[in-house]
């Protein structure tokens, strides 16, 4: 399976954040949009960075109620991992893997296409394990009825 299609599978629109946005704004969005990690795109929607929750919570730790006066650039990742649209769902998996990320952007080229999670990766591993159970009881069953 292509990464572009368990995007148009999991049907979710994308959402953004410029870095400019204040943290208190997006914690808002990302609780109210039940998500784990924005993308960080700039004026022209190029890809900047990502801000996860784990960066906000990290970034609370050290720097207390003061967060609240910060905004997306002061914490997000510059250096994002992504991946292709085109490519599998196992090698996006290890990209995840290999980069100990839980979100992983993903590109059309040098245009900002999606989001895939860990947990599109899981529900995508249940779905291929329920195949592969299928496939093989169909091949059980048509030995016993040989």
């Amino acid at each position: 399976m292509r990464v572009s299609d368990a995007l148009k599978s999991n049907r979710q629109t994308l959402a953004t954040c410029i870095p400019e946005e204040s943290i208190v704004s997006i914690c808002t969005r990302l609780s109210a949009l039940n998500i784990g990690a924005f993308p960080v795109c700039d004026a022209n929607g190029a890809l900047v960075g990502i801000i996860s929750e784990r960066d906000v919570v990290r970034a609370f730790a050290r720097d207390g109620a003061r967060l609240a006066d910060r905004h997306v650039s002061d914490l997000m990742t510059r250096e994002v991992v992504t991946c292709s649209h085109d490519q599998t769902m196992v090698e996006a998996e290890k990209l995840m893997h290999k980069n100990r990320v839980r979100h992983l952007p993903v590109v059309d080229g040098a245009r900002l296409v999606g989001m895939l999670s860990i947990r599109d990766i899981f529900v995508w591993r249940v779905q291929e394990s329920r195949d592969e159970v299928n496939v093989l009881r169909d091949a059980m069953i048509a030995v016993r009825n040989r």
